[in-house]
This record gives structure tokens, sequence and C-alpha cells, in this order.
């Protein structure tokens, strides 16, 4: 009766061990971009949730996509003689990418959704690049790529605080 009272109470006595929390490695992110400015930007703009590596032409990232498979890979569409949309085939079903181009094409937009890329505007990219790591990404990129953004529309008249005080 001792040996069982003593393994219940040295058994009520310990604390339950917790499996460790797994280590979340962050993200890897590929940013193709010809204008060297802009790859420094899109990288600072990132690089508190992600592991960026840039590249300035098609060959290099072409290399990097290669080489080990990235969570997400941004491309601007127009690389010089090459174009990204190459990069977007290229890229294994697991990478989710992301597109601009600037001036917009809206054919070469279409196509880069059909290929499963979604499409965000080149003057948001740098503030919007950030939620598109650390968010869960729908599967595909449902927005028309061709319709005006309404954010982007000033609006005229007047607001309804406006109004309330004049009244």
């Amino acid at each position: 009766m001792q040996a069982i009272y003593r393994f219940l109470w040295t058994s009520a006595d310990r604390q339950p061990e917790l499996p460790p929390k797994p280590v979340r490695t962050p993200p890897r992110v590929i940013i193709v971009e010809p204008d060297v400015d802009r790859v420094s930007n899109l990288q600072r703009s990132v690089q508190t949730v992600a592991r960026v590596d840039g590249c300035t032409d098609f060959v290099s990232a072409r290399a990097l996509l290669l080489q080990e498979v990235p969570e997400f890979l941004v491309t601007n569409i127009r690389l010089g003689p090459d174009n990204g949309l190459h990069l977007v085939y290229l890229a294994p079903s697991s990478t989710r990418s992301i597109v601009y181009m600037e001036p917009e094409d809206p054919f070469l937009l279409r196509e880069a959704q059909r290929l499963g890329a979604f499409v965000e505007a080149s003057q948001r990219l740098a503030f919007s690049l950030p939620a598109y790591i650390s968010a869960a990404l729908p599967l595909r990129d449902r927005r028309d790529p061709v319709r005006s953004d309404r954010r982007s529309i000033p609006r005229g008249g007047r607001r309804a605080a406006d109004v309330r005080a004049t009244a």
C-alpha cells in the first residue's frame, strides 16, 4: 500500500513536460526588379518578416529559383529583354507569386493571374508585401487587374461631417 501511495504522490508532484515549441523559420522571398534602388526599397520593406534575396536580372533570378524553393516570388513582369512570367511559370506550385508592372498591360496581368500569381499595383507594393507574406492567402487572386482601384480615385463632394457641421 505504501508503494501505491508513494507512486501517486511522486507522479502528482511532477510538472508535466511540454514538448518544445517548434521554431518557425521566416519565409524565403526572391524579389526580381531591374531597378537596383527599387530592389533595395522592397528588400527593406520585408526584411523584418522574411529572408530576402534580390535580383536585378532574369538569369540570376532563375538560378536562385532553381537552387532553393522560395515561399514567395515577387517579380516585375518586364525584365528588359526577358519576361517575369517565365519565372512565374518556372516556380513550383508551392511558391506564391506576386507580380507587378509599370505601365500596366491588361493582357500580361491576366496571363499572370491565369498562371496563379497575385497582381499588385507597383505604387503600393512596398506597403502590401509584408501583408502578403504574413497573411493566409487564398488559392488565387480573384481581383480584376483591368478594373481601376477605387482607393486611388479621389472622391468629390462634401463629407458627412462637413454637411452636419453646416446644418
